[in-house]
This record gives structure tokens, sequence and C-alpha cells, in this order.
């Protein structure tokens, strides 16, 4: 045993002598930060923000007259401005209601039971990108026109009346719907590929959980931050989307605000500028709710000792 036994190398005094003569190395060295980093940071932020400057002046300054918020507060009084506001934020609500509905259950049931499905998931929910929303709108209004011609005489003719109220248009939220689609899939595909979702569903099954448990309180805290991402997206969306709007004829917000640039342009270009501080803060709002810390599903609840 005992010539088995490795034995520990001499060590004599003199190369304990060189072994402490070495100079010691930290184990992690700082990085002097780089100008081009900063010079970088500073050319992006310039480009973003000196338009935004510009045009705050124009708003605010008028030659030979000096300073005046008056471009800001005749908003308030402008005819149709609310209106539009309103019913934009009601579609972008509706818009992401109506995305997660149909994404959420279709990417989960393709994990859990047909993987081979996902390339053509896939496909289908990137097929918005490839149409342009000028020939998406083409084909809306043409089905719009065919078929109160045809279906005047069938249930689905006030169908075709009640998706295009003025109030609320139901036929821009399936559109924006469709042209959303990407990128919620993309948001919620990257989700589910982080969590090892039929392991946790499998889990709550065993324990008795029913699907619609499963779905509300293991599968979706799990993709929080995916929802927000989603909702995110689809919110920047609505509020900038033109083109199908106008062409169908609604006037929400965007619409307006074009709508109402050749006669009053320091008002439209306010009006610009606060529909970016109202859609900063909304997706503010989104991405602090994907963030916000969440106690784990089925953790236990510590509770407070009694005095």
């Amino acid at each position: 045993m005992a010539a088995m036994t490795p034995t520990a190398p001499d060590v004599t005094p003199e190369s304990a002598a060189r072994a402490a003569a070495r100079p010691t190395t930290p184990a992690r060295t700082r990085r002097r930060p780089r100008v081009w980093r900063g010079l970088v940071l500073g050319l992006g932020g310039a480009y973003f923000l000196v338009p935004l400057i510009a045009s705050f002046v124009f708003t605010v300054h008028t030659p030979g007259q000096g300073v005046s918020f008056e471009a800001y507060t005749a908003l308030l009084s402008a005819d149709g401005f609310t209106q539009s506001l309103l019913l934009s934020l009601g579609l972008a609500a509706a818009t992401i209601a109506l995305a997660l509905l149909l994404a959420v259950p279709a990417l989960v049931a393709v994990r859990l039971g047909a993987p081979r499905l996902r390339p053509v998931v896939e496909v289908m929910c990137m097929l918005p990108l490839v149409v342009p929303p000028i020939a998406l709108v083409t084909g809306i209004s043409t089905v719009l026109r065919w078929g109160p011609d045809h279906l005047s005489r069938t249930p689905l003719y006030q169908t075709f009346i009640a998706v295009q109220n003025e109030d609320f248009p139901f036929v821009l939220v399936l559109a924006y719907t469709v042209m959303a689609l990407p990128f919620v899939y993309r948001s919620l595909d990257a989700g589910l590929r982080a969590v090892d979702v039929p392991t946790l569903v499998e889990a709550a099954r065993n324990c008795g959980a029913s699907w619609p448990y499963v779905m509300l309180r293991v599968i979706l805290p799990n993709l929080r931050s995916s929802l927000a991402g989603a909702a995110f997206l689809t919110l920047a969306l609505v509020l900038g989307e033109f083109t199908i709007a106008s062409i169908l004829g609604f006037r929400p917000f965007a619409v307006w605000i074009v709508s109402i640039s050749g006669a009053q342009a320091r008002m439209s270009v306010a009006v610009s500028l606060l529909s970016l501080v109202i859609t900063w803060l909304l997706l503010l709002v989104l991405s602090r709710a994907g963030t916000a810390q969440t106690g784990t599903p089925g953790a236990p609840r510590t509770s407070r000792k009694e005095s």
C-alpha cells in the first residue's frame, strides 16, 4: 500500500523563492472602453434624436413670433383626435388578443403532438411577409364588395355589414392579425424552444391538472417574456399601419395624422411626436410586464413568522 501511494514532489527553498517572485496576474482584467464604441453610440443616438428635436422645434417656434405651444394645446380640441386614438388602441388590443389566442394553442399543440408539422406552420405564419399589404387589402376589398351582392339573402349578409362598422371595424383586426402572425410566431417559437414543454405538461397532467389549468398556470407563466414580445411588436404594427385602413376607408390614428397634415402642418408634426411618446410608453409597460419577476408555479410560499 505504501508503494502505491503517490508522493508529493520535493519542494526546495530555491523553487519556493522562484514561485514567490513570479508576478501574480488578476483572474479577470477589466477592459478599457474603446473610443469607437462611444462614437457609434453617439452617431446612433444623433440619428434618432436630431430629427425628433428638429420636429419639436418646428412645432413650438414660429419665425417672428417666438415660442408657442399652441400646436400641442389645440390637440385635445382637434376634430377626430380622441376618437382616432381610442380606435387605434382598441384595434391594437383586439389584434393582440386574437393573434395570441390563435397562435399559442396552435404552437403548443404542434410542439406536443405533431413536431413534424412545425415547418408547415412556420411557412404559413411567414407568408404575410411575402404578400405585400397592398395585395392583401385588394383581396379584402374584393371580398367585401362581393359578399353583399351574392349573400344578401343569407345570414352572412349581416356579418359582412357588422365587420365594416365604422365605430369598430373588425375587418381591420382580421387584417392586422394576419400581418402580425410572423412576429407573433417568432416570439412564441423562441419561448417554446427555451422551455421543456412536454415535461411540464406531463408533470402537471400526472398531478391531476386539467388542460385549461395547464395552459393558464403552467405554460403561459413560462412564456411571459415571449407573450410580451409578441404584444410589443403587434402594438407597434397596429399603431403605425396606414395602407390597409386608408384604402378600406377607415380612420384610425395613423390615417387621421395624414389627413390633417395638409391643412395644419404644425399640428400634424406635434401629434406625430405625441404618438411616438404614447407608443414608447405603451411599449415600456409591455416590456416591464414581460420582465416582471413572478414566483415559480407550484413553488411553496413562505409564510411570515408569528411574533
